[in-house]
């Protein structure tokens, strides 16, 4: 049994995972990490990191940017794998992460469902066909009003996917507002929408002349994600350090 520890656990997404985890035949929940406990989880949990004295195989992490340094210093010291799905990550944090895979295995996805990893895939194979043919491309991303970061890690991975197409040529705008100039072509619109409890919704958006082709996924629950980095974790546990991501889970 792969032996998990839970970074962020009394969280919404960390509630999730715990349930999936308690039905697993493959994983269980050693311990648990968070700030603010009331002690109704059946495992261990330790408001400190360095308090934590459980033996673990591989750390989920669903928290917040706040505590990403200390986790990654964490896991370079005890060489312990990690699957960081905290998204809203700083410029300086994801070059700790990359750093950080040299000493332990480190799995980071923006989305940790199976279906927006084959979108990532689909969107591009599109972008080499339609923006040569002059399709303008945008991204809309929807969450729940109670996400602070915009716009989603999702949304980012998704534009990136199509810039890969497109040998990272294109700009990404997040704001037109102040702008009064023609859209030029090399350029990715992205715009975020927080509200009510929508759980995320992406649209990836070409725009052509006289035809229009979305992409759109829709999360209907938190489970979806949960599972994803469920999978990743038992995967990740063993691995010799390196950078993987849910492309390697998948394949």
């Amino acid at each position: 049994m792969i032996k998990v520890m839970m970074h962020g656990c009394n969280g919404a997404m960390g509630q999730v995972i715990s349930g999936i985890i308690e039905e697993s035949e493959s994983a269980v929940m050693a311990a648990g990490i968070d700030f603010k406990d009331d002690g109704h989880n059946p495992y261990p949990v330790f408001k400190n990191l360095e308090d934590c004295n459980v033996d673990v195989d591989v750390i989920i992490d669903f928290s917040s940017s706040k505590a990403t340094d200390r986790l990654l210093s964490y896991v370079a010291e005890k060489q312990i794998p990690l699957v960081l799905c905290t998204t809203g990550l700083s410029e300086e944090q994801l070059k700790k992460v990359e750093e950080t895979s040299k000493k332990t295995a480190i799995l980071r996805s923006a989305n940790m469902s199976l279906g927006v990893n084959v979108l990532l895939k689909l969107v591009n194979t599109a972008a080499k066909v339609l923006a040569d043919a002059d399709f303008d491309i945008d991204i809309v991303e929807k969450h729940h009003k109670l996400k602070v970061d915009a716009p989603s890690g999702t949304a980012l991975a998704l534009a990136d996917a199509v810039n890969e197409a497109l040998h990272n040529e294109y700009e990404y705008v997040y704001d037109r507002s102040q702008r009064r100039i023609r859209r030029p072509k090399k350029e990715i619109g992205i715009s975020a929408v927080r509200g009510g409890t929508i759980v995320g919704q992406h649209d990836v958006i070409f725009a052509g002349q006289d035809e229009v082709i979305e992409f759109h996924h829709t999360a209907y629950s938190k489970a979806i994600f949960g599972k994803g980095a469920v999978s990743a974790a038992i995967y990740l546990a063993g691995k010799p350090a390196g950078m993987y991501d849910m492309s390697d889970v998948i394949g």
